[in-house]
């Protein structure tokens, strides 16, 4: 945990994050594919003026119950400009191995999700997907598991990195929230 609060006191003072980057900006534009659909939006787009709290997700993972609290963060805020993206992701210990349809029915049947989801995604090493390159190189920081979350501001800048073990309704996260609103 303490690496976390120290990546995240070394974000949260420097309005553009780490080394000025911004994850969506002029020129910045990232094609995601909404969860079981073929449709695709522009990510920066679609949230632009957001302040936006991007989750790798996985249903079978030890963290899968912060999908309440997710959802609660996203009810509470999304009239202030929060928004929560969910990413479903099996990068970590095949713990996401399911076909789309069924993780958009577990995510919507058993927490009643109505943040976004985008459709399953590579988070990490190589393969990952350009967004996810841009939110670790912005934020300075990698993903290392599932329910990590990536908080940038209505700029697209990166305004902090949280680890699994950051709750979403943790002080640490809705102060730094409520900062950017």
């Amino acid at each position: 945990m303490l690496l976390m609060t120290a990546s995240y006191l070394a974000t949260a003072g420097d309005p553009a994050g780490s080394n000025g980057k911004q994850i969506c900006g002029d020129e910045a534009s990232y094609m995601v594919r909404k969860l079981d659909s073929q449709e695709k939006v522009d990510f920066c787009e679609t949230y632009r003026d957001k302040v936006v709290l991007v989750v790798n997700t996985a249903s079978r993972c030890g963290y899968t119950y912060q999908y309440e609290g997710l959802e609660t963060l996203y009810f509470e805020y999304r009239r202030r400009g929060l928004v929560v993206v969910g990413f479903p992701s099996n990068d970590f210990g095949n713990q996401e191995p399911g076909k789309e349809k069924s993780i958009n029915r577990f995510c919507r049947l058993t927490y009643g999700l109505q943040f976004p989801m985008h459709g399953k995604t590579r988070v990490r090493g190589e393969d990952a997907k350009p967004l996810y390159r841009s939110l670790a190189d912005a934020a300075g920081q990698s993903l290392r598991w599932n329910f990590h979350k990536y908080l940038s501001d209505r700029e697209g800048r990166p305004a902090g990195s949280y680890g699994s073990n950051v709750e979403p309704r943790s002080g640490t996260l809705i102060e730094a929230i409520e900062r950017l609103l």
